[in-house]
């Protein structure tokens, strides 16, 4: 009898609940912020900031002021230092070391044993309940999980306080049974090394029978692009005739869909959304013919939500999740069960529904450019490069993007880097069906562009190969969760990356 099926009513049990996400999350989120008050009475925050179980939200928005990671650092610090009770009940042992941000300051984000349990591994569990659902015939624990990771280290070497990617930290800290159905072996996963590591992971997985993949879409696929060197196959289902499901997030999975179509063209090949981040696990894509996410609001989380047209205001408005709109941006505000309050994450979302709360992700609070009031975000430079590749033929591997504030000919663009895995017949045509599409997409754009009198048409240049990888070995950052900055409203990342386009 197929495992799955015995393991299947486990997970199914869980699916009521879910279904009430649709009718009850207005008192599903009050419930959460509850609990989280009431646990954090007794800290040094809540002392502070007058928290009580029986605090109403209303309350604690006026009590609680909106953070960035700066207000927060110094907390944190004493925290990763060993002090308890300061943000969170008890000692805090582990922190995420983030790369969300566009410069090279790190942030280290504090993972409680109750974020981890509560919300994290809830994620992924609840990715699993949605995937057999949808997939009755799944064989999903017949074989193996491919999992990607990173790596930890000490904190200023304290006993008791460790650093490292989430991703290792959630390996590090698994049920022990969920090593019996993932590869690589922990040693292998927890490598710092990402090429070696890359080399170690293709080789004993490639002999698994290995049923899903979970990671990054950019740094999994540099492992399977090395599977299919060892192995010879011209094909990834040729490796694992079993392979049905790649649960992904990070990063948009827009630029390489069509790589992974190409990789694994088994017709039962199945791609499902994540939405996890340092900070928590927040979204997911429970309906496959549906590119928006479900907001997971019964985990440790309480979320909040400020418009991105006061964002940059002094005092701006943060909404609860039943005050928001659809076909607005808003800026993510989480309060967490580690100790993040009313903390500013940097994401940006639209909701396209409510009851149940669907949203997708649309971009960074600060990856943007509106050098000339354009207001190119994320969201638009995804959808103007998925329509250039299917006009064209080609495939976008990285890129990045800045202003060209004003040229010796006292002109302003845009200037594109981008690395293909498939090169389109016409560079020129691609980047004229980008920056037509980007019209289509966004009026700011189009406007900007009338005439070309405000901003002229995009300047495209063709990165080679591997020099995202090199920018980011150079910083560091090879590996783990790791991801380029796609846009930004100043220079300095994509005249570093021009640097190393020799």
């Amino acid at each position: 009898m197929s495992l799955t099926k015995i393991i299947r009513p486990v997970f199914a049990h869980r699916l009521h609940k879910l279904d009430l996400y649709a009718s009850e999350a207005e008192a599903l989120q009050r419930g959460v912020l509850r609990r989280l008050l009431g646990k954090a009475c007794d800290t040094e925050w809540g002392r502070a900031h007058g928290y009580t179980k029986s605090l109403s939200y209303e309350d604690f928005a006026r009590q609680t002021p909106l953070n960035t990671y700066e207000e927060l650092k110094g907390y944190i610090d004493r925290m990763r230092h060993g002090e308890k009770d300061v943000l969170w009940p008890g000692r805090v042992k582990w922190y995420a070391k983030s790369s969300g941000t566009t410069n090279d300051k790190s942030k280290f984000i504090p993972v409680s044993s109750d974020g981890l349990h509560d919300t994290h591994y809830a994620g992924g569990t609840d990715a699993v309940v949605w995937y057999l659902r949808n997939n009755p015939e799944s064989r999903l624990f017949d074989g193996k999980a491919l999992i990607l990771g990173g790596s930890h280290a000490p904190n200023y070497n304290l006993p008791g306080s460790l650093v490292g990617d989430l991703s290792a930290i959630l390996i590090e800290n698994i049920n022990p049974l969920v090593n019996l159905v993932r590869v690589p072996k922990k040693a292998t996963a927890l490598l710092s090394d990402f090429e070696l590591k890359r080399d170690r992971i293709a080789r004993e997985a490639m002999t698994q029978n290995v049923t899903n993949l979970s990671g990054v879409p950019s740094w999994m696929l540099s492992v399977l692009n090395r599977v299919m060197e060892l192995s010879g196959k011209q094909h990834l289902n040729e490796v694992w005739p079993n392979l049905e499901v790649f649960f992904h997030g990070g990063v948009a999975f827009t630029p390489y869909r069509g790589q992974y179509q190409r990789l694994i063209t088994s017709p039962g090949m199945h791609y499902m959304e994540t939405y996890n981040a340092s900070e928590g696990f927040f979204g997911l894509q429970d309906d496959p013919s549906d590119a928006s996410m479900s907001l997971m609001i019964d985990y440790g989380v309480f979320f909040e939500f400020i418009p991105m047209d006061e964002f940059d205001s002094d005092e701006p408005t943060a909404v609860p999740l039943w005050g928001v709109e659809t076909g607005r941006n808003y800026a993510v505000v989480i309060t967490t069960s580690s100790g993040l309050w009313r903390y500013i994450i940097g994401d940006m979302i639209q909701f396209t529904e409510r009851n149940p709360y669907k949203f997708i992700i649309t971009g960074r609070t600060k990856s943007f450019i509106n050098a000339f009031g354009e207001e190119l975000i994320v969201d638009n430079a995804e959808k103007g490069l998925a329509e250039a590749c299917r006009q064209t033929g080609a495939e976008v591997l990285e890129y990045t993007a800045a202003p060209v504030f004003m040229d010796a000919e006292g002109k302003c663009r845009h200037q594109w880097i981008v690395e293909f895995s498939r090169e389109p017949d016409d560079l020129e045509a691609f980047a004229r069906i980008l920056d037509e599409s980007l019209q289509q997409i966004n009026s700011d754009y189009e406007a900007k562009r009338y005439k070309d009198i405000t901003l002229q048409r995009l300047e495209l240049i063709k990165a080679r190969p591997g020099v995202f990888n090199d920018w980011l070995k150079q910083k560091g950052k090879l590996g783990g969760q790791h991801k380029v900055p796609r846009l930004s409203n100043n220079r300095d990342i994509i005249e570093q990356v021009i640097a190393l386009n020799h």
